[in-house]
Formats: C-alpha cells, sequence, structure tokens
C-alpha cells in the first residue's frame, strides 16, 4: 500500500498541468477597496477607480502614487454621503480614461450605489485637466438618457468628431433597457441608441463558467437565478468609424457604425441596420480596448485571459494566468504596456449565499504589447 501511495505521488508531479501564456507584472496591489477602471497618461500617471458596491471605499477615484491609491482630485470630492448633492460629488465611479489627447482624465460616475437606482445629478461624465487637476468639464446626463435603471458603464471618445469630440458609453443595466449613450463633449448634449436593442443585451442562453463552477446569483433563503448583465465592454476603431461592444453577459462581440450613432438624424432603425455579429469571441468578457494597428483587445473572465482580435477576424490569446481572476478594464499605454485590473467579481458574497470568497489584495497588473495607443 505504502509503495502504491508513493508510486501515485511521483506519477501526479509529472502529469500535465495548464500552462500560462504572456508575462505578466504587478504594478500595484489594494488592499482593501475593489478596483474596476485603470488609464494610464503618457507621462505615465496612473489612475485607478473604487465604485461603491458595499466594501468601504476611501476614494472612489484615485491615482497610484508610489504604489498606493490617493484620492484624486481631492478627497472632497470623494467622501460622498447620503443626502450630499450628487452633482458635486462622485458617487460611485465606474470607469476612467485618459482621452486621446492626453489632456484630461476623464471620470464615469454611476450615481448608483450598490447598483441601486440613480437620480438626476448622480450620472455623470467629469473632465479633469492633467495639467492642474482641476475639473474642467462636468456633463450631467437628464432622465430621458441615464434612465432610473441606468449603470453607465465605460467609455470611449472620438476627438475628431464634433467641435471638442464626442462621447460613447454602455448602459450594463440589469433592470432596465441597454444601450449606448452618445456625448457631445462641446454642448454636453447626450441621447440614448441602440435602446434596448438585442446586441446590447445579456445573451439570454448564456452561462457563464468561471473557475470551473457555473456563476449565478445566489444569494440567502432565495433560489439561484441567472447572471445577466448587459452592454459593458467598448472600443473604438482607430479611424474613429466603429465602435465595438459586448454584454457583460455574453460571448459575442458587436460592431455599429459612429457616423450612424453619432447622426441624430438618423433614426433608431437606420442606426440598428449597421450593426454587426462579429461572433463569438472566445469567451465571455469586461473590458475591451483597441490600439492604432486597428486590432481589439478583450478581457475574459471565463479563462482567466485577454485575447487580441486581429484585423482579419483571427483571435489570439496574450494572457492566460491563473492569477488573473476576473480580469475586468484594460488600458493600453504609451510605454507598451496593456494594464488591467483583476477583482475577483466572481467570489463576491451575491454568487455564494452570501459567503464574500474574495482574497485580498486586488491587483493592478500590465503585460508588455505590439499595440500602440490610439492618439
Amino acid at each position: 500500500m505504502l509503495l502504491a501511495v508513493f508510486t501515485s505521488a511521483a506519477i501526479a508531479q509529472e502529469l500535465a498541468t495548464d500552462s500560462p501564456t504572456g508575462t505578466i507584472e504587478v504594478v500595484a496591489t489594494f488592499p482593501e477597496g475593489m478596483p474596476t477602471g485603470v488609464t494610464v497618461a503618457d507621462d505615465g500617471r496612473i489612475f485607478v477607480n473604487f465604485p461603491r458596491w458595499g466594501d468601504e471605499v476611501e476614494a472612489t477615484v484615485a491615482e497610484v502614487v508610489n504604489g498606493k491609491a490617493v484620492p484624486f482630485p481631492s478627497s472632497e470630492i470623494n467622501q460622498y454621503a447620503a443626502g450630499d448633492h450628487q452633482a458635486e460629488k462622485l458617487v460611485s465611479v465606474q470607469s476612467v480614461v485618459v482621452d486621446p489627447a492626453n489632456k484630461f482624465l476623464w471620470i464615469l460616475d454611476t450615481g448608483s450605489i450598490a447598483f441601486g437606482p440613480v437620480n438626476v445629478g448622480g450620472p455623470k461624465l467629469i473632465a479633469v485637466d492633467l495639467r492642474t487637476n482641476r475639473i474642467a468639464k462636468k456633463i450631467i446626463f437628464p432622465a430621458d438618457v441615464a434612465l432610473k435603471t441606468s449603470y453607465v458603464n465605460d467609455v470611449r471618445f472620438d476627438l475628431h468628431r464634433g467641435a471638442e469630440g464626442t462621447a460613447f458609453i454602455t448602459d450594463s443595466t440589469s433592470s432596465g433597457p441597454n444601450g449606448i449613450i452618445v456625448v457631445d463633449l462641446a454642448s454636453g448634449k447626450t441621447w440614448r441608441r441602440l435602446n434596448d436593442h438585442p446586441s446590447t443585451k445579456s445573451d439570454p442562453d448564456f452561462i457563464a463558467v468561471v473557475e470551473g463552477g457555473v456563476m449565478e446569483m445566489r444569494l440567502p433563503g432565495k433560489p439561484a437565478s441567472r447572471f445577466q448583465v448587459g452592454a459593458d465592454g467598448i472600443a473604438i476603431s482607430a479611424d474613429g468609424k466603429t465602435l465595438y461592444y459586448s454584454a457583460l453577459t455574453s460571448r459575442r462581440l458587436f460592431s455599429v457604425s459612429v457616423d450612424a450613432l453619432a447622426d441624430q438624424r438618423r433614426s433608431d432603425a437606420e442606426v440598428a441596420a449597421t450593426v454587426k455579429d462579429l461572433g463569438d469571441k472566445g469567451g465571455a468578457g469586461d473590458g475591451m480596448e483597441s490600439d492604432a494597428q486597428g486590432r481589439v483587445y478583450m478581457s475574459d473572465y471565463e479563462h482567466n485571459a485577454i485575447h487580441r482580435r486581429k484585423t482579419d477576424g483571427e483571435i489570439e490569446t496574450l494572457v492566460h494566468d491563473p492569477r488573473v481572476l476576473w480580469p475586468d478594464t484594460l488600458s493600453l499605454a504609451a510605454d507598451g504596456y496593456l494594464y488591467f485590473t483583476v477583482n475577483q467579481i466572481e467570489r463576491q458574497p451575491p454568487f455564494h449565499d452570501g459567503h464574500d470568497l474574495r482574497v485580498k489584495p486586488y491587483v493592478l497588473f500590465r503585460a508588455k504589447v505590439d499595440g500602440a495607443r490610439i492618439h
């Protein structure tokens, strides 16, 4: 019997295991707050955000300084409490993006605490001048754009469209219509497109499999229910003509004409006619990014991976590593690295009968790639 046990142990050491792909480096760790967004300015400044989903959050937007998260642009604006005037505070930020001109840090505030309903003044887009660290512009979404159920998720920019550029934002809510929000940055005018369009919604047949298990909503005392979240990841082509997007709970990638989205004279049907189903993208994912070579980067939380879609549609894997537990936002930086947050969303209490299985700290990684940032 002892011989059999010894032999089995020796054989086990020789068995094949899953092999990682790519080399990832730890940029920073966060001992408490759970990060979603990350963005990197051309001079190397790194910004992250921590939405208020239930954990204690000191600041919902921060700059990473010497490996530490420092409230940005100030501690005061990050200190939100129930009853505060939401338009004057950062309520719960889901995404931060340095624009292609490297002029502003754009902050996308959901206005939603723990995915709750929103009020006018909460959902907004704020520009902070990177030279002065002061707010230069604030665009508050009206009630017919950021709906009561909306959860504004991620944003991309085309600075060549309009007097000061145009922004495109996903509404990923799981409790109302999904869609794309368009923002004219000069006037502050906003409008919805692809409202409740099938391409922006969760795939009704999709079942997430994460860390080898089916991912469902499992709340204490309630039967398990389907995990479903709409349009989340978003990327824009280098020529500004195509917007790519995908629902969080879907393995399919879609695109739509930016010309159609931005033209208010077009009917909803005309915009929808430009939507293309680009097929399976290799796994369900959260964040997306694009490069100057026309390729699209896609996180894959089902396989602890990051893929890249080439211009011919072929998908290659850049990163696959057991430490990449729910890769969230992707940010391609001028230093030739792809930065990404890892936050263990799949281990949160709502998926495990109220038990928190996350293991701190949360991590900001980066991987060297051959893609150039779009300017």
